[in-house]
C-alpha cells in the first residue's frame, strides 16, 4: 500500500509537517506497520510555505509590520532563496487584528529579506505572500530595496494564494487585518494611487494583472517593481516537492485543513491535491477541523468527474469540537485509520 499525506495546516492547532506524520501513524496503524507513506506537507504560498519548502536556514533582523525590529527566518540553497512574507511583515507579528495598525503596518521587512537574499548570492527568489499584516501595496517593500537596480539579474517569483485584483485588497482582507469600515476605503484610495504611481515609474499597469492584491497589493509592487512572476502558490509548492510525481501510482492521497470552505478550492492545497489526484485517477480523502455550513467536496474534484467519491472526514462532527480543537494530531490519526479502512476494508 502507497499512501501519499499532503495536509495543509490546521491553523492554530498542527503545522502541515505534525499533520502528515499524524496521518502516517493512523494508515500505519490501521493497515500496516510496513505501510509506505510519503509526507508532503504542503501550502498555497502562505503561511507555512517556507516550511513546506525545507524551511529556514538563515536569519536576518528586519523591520516589523509596526516598524519594530523582528528576526525572520528564510531559506537559502545555492543560488534560490525562499521568503516568506508573514515572518517579516506578518500579521501575527502585529498582534492579530486587535493589535495591527492597518493603516501604518509596512511591507519594508520583506523587502529587506529579499535584498539580503539577493545580496548573499540568490539569482532566483521566491517569495510567499500569505498571512499580512499590511496593504501598503508593497510600497514598503520596494523602498527598502532602493535601488532596485541592485536586483538586476535577480528573478523573483511571487507565490500567490489568493487572485485578489490590486484594487480589491483592502475590501476583501482589510477587515481581517483590523481595518475600519473608514480605513478600508482610505486604504483603496492609496491603492488607487498607486496604480498610477507604478505605472509612471515603471511603466506596468498592476490593475490588470490578476493576483496582484494579495498580500495587500505586495505582489503587484513586486511585479511592477521587480518585474516578479505572480505564480498560483500551491502550484509553485506542489512543483518544488514533487507532489503530482508522488501521488502518481499512489493507491490513496489523504490531504487536509483547519477548516474547509468554499476558498479550499480555489487555488488553496485540498483544492490542488483533490485536482492532481482526480487527474491520476487516485482515491483522496479529505480530513478537516471543520467547515462551513454546507460545505461539500465539489463533484468536478472527485475521482471520475464523481464515479469515485473522495471522502471527507470532519473532525469536530465525528470526534466532537473539544478534541478537535485540543486534541487535533490524534483526531487526524483516528480519521487516516478510518479513511483506510473505509477505502481498503
Amino acid at each position: 500500500m502507497r499512501v501519499v499525506a499532503c495536509p495543509d495546516k490546521f491553523r492554530g492547532t498542527a503545522s502541515a509537517a505534525q499533520a502528515a506524520a499524524s496521518i502516517a501513524a493512523g494508515v500505519r496503524r490501521r493497515a500496516a506497520a510496513d505501510a509506505e507513506v510519503i509526507c508532503l506537507p504542503a501550502a498555497d504560498g502562505g503561511e507555512g510555505t517556507l516550511d513546506a519548502l525545507g524551511g529556514p536556514n538563515r536569519t536576518s533582523t528586519v523591520t516589523g509590520p509596526l516598524r519594530d525590529r523582528v528576526a525572520a527566518g528564510w531559506r537559502l540553497d545555492g543560488d534560490e532563496a525562499i521568503v516568506e512574507m508573514a515572518r517579516a511583515s506578518g500579521l501575527a507579528l502585529a498582534g492579530g487584528a486587535d493589535g495591527n495598525d492597518p493603516l501604518t503596518a509596512t511591507t519594508a521587512g520583506t523587502g529587506e529579506l529579499i535584498a539580503e537574499a539577493a545580496a548573499r548570492g540568490a539569482r532566483q527568489i521566491v517569495v510567499a505572500v500569505g498571512g499580512s499584516a499590511s496593504t501598503d501595496g508593497g510600497l514598503g517593500a520596494l523602498d527598502a530595496m532602493a535601488p532596485l537596480s541592485r536586483l538586476a539579474g535577480v528573478s523573483v517569483v511571487v507565490a500567490c494564494d489568493v487572485r485578489t485584483a490590486f484594487c480589491d485588497a483592502a475590501r476583501i482582507f482589510g477587515p481581517q487585518k483590523g481595518a475600519s469600515p473608514a480605513q478600508v476605503e482610505l486604504l483603496t484610495r492609496r491603492l488607487v494611487r498607486l496604480v498610477d504611481l507604478y505605472r509612471e515609474r515603471y511603466g506596468v499597469d498592476v490593475s490588470e494583472l490578476p493576483a496582484a492584491g494579495a498580500a495587500g497589493g505586495l505582489a503587484g509592487g513586486l511585479a511592477a517593481g521587480l518585474r516578479a512572476e505572480l505564480a498560483a502558490g500551491f502550484e509553485v509548492v506542489a512543483t518544488r516537492i514533487g507532489l503530482r510525481e508522488a501521488i502518481e501510482g499512489a493507491d490513496l492521497v489523504v490531504t487536509g485543513e483547519g477548516r474547509l470552505d468554499a476558498g479550499s478550492f480555489d487555488g488553496k492545497v485540498v483544492g490542488g491535491v483533490l485536482a492532481l489526484a482526480a487527474k491520476a485517477g487516485v482515491p483522496a480523502a479529505v480530513i478537516v477541523g471543520s467547515r462551513a455550513a454546507g460545505t461539500e467536496l465539489p463533484d468536478g474534484l472527485r475521482p471520475g468527474g464523481g464515479a469515485a467519491p473522495a471522502s471527507l472526514v470532519v473532525l469536530a462532527e465525528r470526534f466532537g469540537a473539544d478534541r478537535s480543537m485540543n486534541d487535533t494530531l490524534g483526531a487526524v490519526s483516528d480519521a487516516a485509520a478510518e479513511v483506510v479502512a473505509d477505502v481498503f476494508g
